[in-house]
């Protein structure tokens, strides 16, 4: 009898710390929806980070995960599947020539830009990891917009 009690003290002392433990080790999906693009001329092209620091960031080079989606009638939607728990950001370009770059005038993007969090892009209003990122610790769907300049 003693020992059927301590099996179970031991098992009820343990339960909470294996529940934490594996709450690491949890997969989510993350839906990004863009709509409003200005026509459906080439890709959308959707990048993840993971890391403070890491945007801007105009070559995609310090992205975690990185996908392009056609558009169907002015709109485009990705899934990013298996993404750990954590503090990520979004960011969207509307590439219309495909060229995988983003194509600029005297200073200002030719083509539409979008970052989780954001509404509008500006010189007082910049895009960084702490303004556009948001905590991922279940399924999420988002729907960004993407700016013109």
């Amino acid at each position: 009898m003693r020992n059927r009690i301590l099996v179970i003290c031991s098992f009820l002392f343990m339960l909470p710390f294996t529940s934490y433990s594996n709450q690491g080790d949890k997969k989510f999906s993350l839906t990004i929806h863009v709509d409003n693009l200005r026509n459906s001329k080439g890709i959308v092209q959707f990048a993840l980070y993971n890391k403070n620091g890491s945007i801007p960031d105009e070559n995609y080079k310090k992205c975690y995960k990185l996908m392009k989606a056609k558009i169907t009638n002015g709109a485009s939607v990705i899934t990013f599947s298996d993404i750990p728990l954590g503090r990520y950001a979004v960011n969207i370009f509307h590439d219309e020539n495909s060229n995988g770059k983003i194509d600029k005038g005297f200073i200002l993007p030719k083509e539409g830009l979008g970052f989780s969090n954001f509404k509008t892009i500006g010189f007082s209003n910049r895009p960084s990891f702490s303004k556009t990122s948001f905590d991922l610790n279940a399924d999420k769907t988002l729907k960004l917009t993407i700016v013109y300049m």
